[in-house]
């Protein structure tokens, strides 16, 4: 499968959270030449690394390869060594009924608006 990136839209996730191109090129667990050249559009990175580049941007596959116009996530990566904490509450989210996780999700917007609210 032969991908595009869009490099306007790479360097446009990178620079919404707010981070150098040193720091995406950690995040990302890539050399900082690698991720300069993907942002320069001099090299075309695999679909895989692509994913790994949306994950931590926050952003979908489909945004950076302008199949989409949305830029929200359509899936999300989680790593048990990495986020012990998230992968257990969704793993307690995939054995719970469906009553359980909307009460935990509506838990959770809860205490979303509190935070903003301080």
């Amino acid at each position: 499968m032969n991908v595009s990136l869009n490099i306007s839209r790479l360097k446009e996730c990178r620079e919404k959270l707010g981070i150098s191109k040193l720091e995406a090129a950690k995040r990302m667990q890539l050399s900082q030449p690698a991720y300069l050249r993907y942002e320069a559009g001099t090299r075309i990175p695999s679909i895989q690394t692509i994913t790994v580049i949306a994950n931590v941007l926050n952003t979908s596959v489909e945004y950076l390869t302008d199949q989409s116009d949305d830029p929200m996530p359509v899936s999300y990566t989680i790593s048990k060594t990495a986020d012990p904490e998230l992968f257990e509450i969704i793993n307690i989210c995939k054995m719970s009924n469906d009553n359980m996780v909307k009460r935990l999700s509506t838990y959770v917007a809860k205490l979303s608006e509190q935070k903003s609210i301080k």
